[in-house]
């Protein structure tokens, strides 16, 4: 090989005959050669230490992988329960609130478990304020299934019609173990939950129906309950529209209603009763309504019919002494009522008689000398003082 050709591959001298080193930008095999070792050792540095961790891991990767499910999984009790506790959801109350208030009263073993459970069961927005009964140490999915409206604890009030409103307060406080006080305080405390052609009184709005109470309701709200339903029936039959189609106002419905509610043994007289109250209130001149129910009412008493010394009370009520309607309902009438005042029957009668006391039969009579031959047939069936 020749010089040249011997400088061409070691590269050519400098001034001074020593050969000439490649720069590393020059593209040479042995910076490239030194490229790829620090590459190398950039790469196998992290790598080493990676399986060094891993070598350290691995040997307790299985109790690490435990520790991690345990972690993952919530605690929880198996099966339905043991024992007896009272769990309330308060209004407003989201699902993470009652599951923190179930794993307190030991219901539930963590809160974490009763929200996966109810989570899967996709009924996290669901649940509905009340008590329920429940058992300690359920399972999540359990303590689920038991929050159903089926479940709540509940009272049951049942209120028949034609009750006044003092004996609606004795029923509610027999019925629920509230004191009578408590609904007569909060009877003067309903505002605008009554209708505002009650006047401010509660009398003939407490509306007759049986219901369902939860334990901590308290006695306005129940008051309040009994007058939301009066306004469902009075909204479902259009009362004040029908008032105002029979020249009358709602409260005067609700009055007739009361009366009627008060003297009628069978819902199916009581549009004839109605029919006799208007063509009395209608006569020219008016003719007194004359009803016993109102006296009664008055004096705070329970007769069919009023003795002639108690037809002197000089009570607004006493329709025998005063013309036109009462001041107020004398009971709380219920739906079969209020229809029967907003469609009387039609007929020219004016006098009714209760001639049977045991079956409730009412008959019904246009003159006098009919009205006391149903007089005696009531006397002689041991009603009307005979």
């Amino acid at each position: 090989m020749s010089d040249l050709d011997l400088n061409t591959l070691l590269g050519a001298e400098d001034d001074e005959g020593q050969p000439r080193r490649r720069s590393r930008a020059s593209g040479g095999r042995g910076g490239r050669r030194r490229r790829r070792r620090r590459s190398r050792g950039r790469f196998i540095a992290p790598l080493l230490a990676f399986v060094v961790l891993a070598g350290i891991i691995g040997g307790g990767g299985y109790y690490g992988y435990l520790w991690l499910s345990d972690a993952l999984v919530p605690d929880d009790y198996t099966g339905q329960g043991t024992g007896e506790v009272v769990v309330e959801i308060k209004d407003g109350q989201s699902a993470s609130e009652v599951a923190q208030e179930l794993e307190k009263q030991g219901v539930v073993a963590s809160a974490r478990a009763f929200t996966t459970a109810i989570g899967n069961a996709n009924k996290s927005g669901s649940l509905q304020p009340g008590s329920y009964k429940m058992r300690k140490q359920m399972s999540a999915a359990a303590a689920v299934a038991a929050l159903t409206p089926d479940n709540k604890l509940l009272e049951t009030v049942r209120l028949p019609e034609g009750l006044r409103l003092s004996d609606t307060f004795v029923k509610l406080a027999e019925q629920t173990g509230k004191p009578v006080k408590e609904f007569q305080t909060a009877s003067r405390q309903l505002g605008d939950d009554l209708p505002p052609y009650a006047r401010g009184k509660l009398e003939g709005y407490a509306f007759p129906a049986t219901y369902q109470f939860q334990p901590k309701t308290t006695a306005k709200q129940m008051l309040a309950a009994m007058v939301e339903r009066f306004n469902q029936t009075a909204e479902r039959v259009d009362l004040e529209s029908a008032a105002k189609a029979l020249k009358r106002k709602p409260q005067e419905i609700v009055v007739i209603a009361s009366i009627i509610q008060a003297e009628a043994g069978r819902a199916e007289d009581m549009p004839k009763i109605a029919r006799v109250i208007y063509n009395r209130l209608e006569r020219d001149p008016p003719m007194p309504l004359s009803m016993d129910s109102t006296v009664m009412y008055a004096l705070g008493k329970y007769r069919t019919y009023a003795t002639h010394a108690e037809l002197q009370t000089k009570s607004p009520y006493n329709t025998y002494m005063h013309q036109g309607l009462p001041p107020g309902p004398i009971s709380n009438p219920g739906d079969h009522a209020i229809e029967a005042a907003l469609n009387p029957a039609k007929g020219p009668w004016l006098f009714f008689v209760a001639t049977d006391p045991k079956s409730g039969v009412t008959e019904f009579a246009t003159t006098e000398a009919e009205r006391q031959a149903l007089l005696a047939k009531c006397a002689a069936n041991g009603g009307c003082g005979g």
